[in-house]
């Protein structure tokens, strides 16, 4: 028996384009497994699980949705979840990411406002420079060291082809910092060197061309990275590691290799706050006037390094860094 209908009786149907409703309830990821990111390549993550044999930590990931936009970078620890066989064409999901203690990153040159992150959690920055062909850049050496203290990361110098030049002049140079400098040369000892990086994470970085995958190589036999070479015109060397990749080292820890670059820009440094990473000027500054900016002549630095025997390219190089970073502020 037919009957009329009224409003009750109407069932909208859900429009195709519409999402599903939001819900508060969020996934339980307490089971995931924890592991440590050793490679990034265009969306994918290579991860090395903390337990389980050795042949069977290594498993491929994706980032799962719901970490939105954050990053993953080499480096992070991270929970992992879906299938952890690492079996081929298997995949897992990044679901969390542990809070950093580190993050070292960089801006392509001082008035860049896109940082770019380059590795997580790193405990030590091994700033390698040829002492020959390239010849060593100071002012490299110098941004990456305030890049590394900026992060809370212990910056290590270590300088190759010590068969072709002497190390003097650098170690004069960082003599008043708390800098560890390592010498090495082609089949030379790396016993010291070996010791100071066990049981760290330690990011290598360079230009190309200065022996750092030459170095990587030496300090883990099996990790073949490539070696590339120096133009003899222009003096820079060939891109040779086109990623950065997290090595196991043999008696523990971590080296992460690292894409030559040409550059280190430290746009996220203040240059109010520059003097803080030249510990040994800092002194010289209670006498300066009232409102110094460390860059003008009745500034006290210029008798203070004089009086202290300190070298004067300490107080150069703050200068051309400082004046880098005002010049960035004003534009």
């Amino acid at each position: 028996m037919n009957r009329d209908l009224d409003e009750d009786d109407f069932r909208a149907r859900p429009g195709r384009n519409k999402s599903r409703p939001r819900t508060r309830v969020r996934p339980d990821h307490s089971a995931a497994e924890i592991g440590f990111v050793v490679a990034v390549d265009r969306g994918r993550f290579t991860v090395m699980l903390d337990e389980g044999d050795a042949d069977e930590r290594l498993l491929y990931a994706v980032k799962a949705r719901e970490l939105g936009r954050k990053g993953v970078l080499v480096g992070d620890r991270v929970g992992v979840v879906g299938d952890v066989t690492g079996d081929h064409d298997t995949f897992a999901r990044i679901v969390t990411i542990q809070e950093r203690k580190s993050l070292l990153r960089r801006t392509a040159d001082d008035t860049d406002p896109t940082e770019r992150n380059i590795v997580a959690n790193a405990d030590q920055l091994l700033i390698v420079q040829a002492l020959a062909n390239p010849t060593p850049r100071i002012r490299f050496i110098d941004r990456c060291i305030i890049a590394a203290k900026s992060a809370g990361i212990r910056p290590v110098i270590i300088l190759t082809k010590n068969d072709l030049a002497d190390d003097a002049e650098i170690r004069t140079i960082y003599a008043d910092m708390d800098v560890d400098i390592f010498t090495t040369k082609i089949d030379g000892d790396l016993t010291e060197l070996t010791a100071a990086i066990s049981g760290q994470v330690n990011t290598v970085i360079g230009h190309s061309g200065v022996g750092k995958s030459t170095l990587v190589n030496a300090l883990v036999p099996n990790a073949y990275r490539a070696v590339g070479h120096v133009n003899v015109v222009t003096g820079r060397g060939r891109h040779t590691s086109s990623s950065a990749i997290a090595i196991e080292l043999p008696g523990g820890g971590w080296i992460v290799d690292t894409p030559g670059v040409r550059s280190f820009g430290l746009g996220h440094v203040k240059p109010e706050s520059l003097i803080d990473f030249y510990p040994e000027l800092i002194p010289g500054t209670a006498k300066c006037p009232r409102a110094c900016s460390h860059d003008e002549e009745e500034c006290a630095l210029g008798e203070f390094i004089e009086q202290e025997n300190i070298s004067k390219n300490r107080l150069d190089s703050y200068h051309r860094l400082l004046r880098s970073l005002v010049s960035a502020a004003e534009e």
